[in-house]
């Protein structure tokens, strides 16, 4: 994204920039026909996620004239920037930012996530030396 504007992704939503009919994932993961025929099954690359599920503070009293308390706190969503993800179409709402298209999907919405994990692949490049 371009510098000077910034999308702010709310709550548990995830901006996602999607595959454009790939049959096989660059991630590996492949769609059968099945999936692919009836198109409730989309998949694409996780651009930035809100900040969760808000936490009620349970130190709110009773009296609304009390000052404000802590800021509000938030259950960090399971999807991260760079996972490759897989989510039902009907949740996911097209926006389009700086002339590119992306979807954002509710977190609920996301059926599986596939992420490469840098550590496993150090400690095969260790065992290879």
């Amino acid at each position: 994204m371009k510098a000077g504007k910034n999308l702010v992704i709310v709550g548990d939503r995830v901006l996602i920039d999607p595959d454009e009919g790939i049959d096989k994932r660059s991630s590996g993961l492949y769609l059968p026909p099945t999936v692919k025929e009836r198109e409730k099954v989309l998949s694409g690359y996780v651009v930035k996620t809100g900040p969760g599920y808000p936490v009620p503070d349970p130190t709110v009293s009773d009296e609304p004239w009390a000052a404000a308390g802590k800021k509000v706190k938030y259950v960090p969503l399971q999807a991260t920037t760079g996972d490759y993800a897989l989510f039902l179409k009907e949740a996911a709402v097209e926006i389009e930012f700086e002339e590119k298209r992306y979807l954002i999907v509710p977190h609920s919405a996301i059926l599986a996530l596939v992420r490469i994990d840098l550590t496993d692949m150090e400690h095969e490049g260790e065992a290879d030396a």
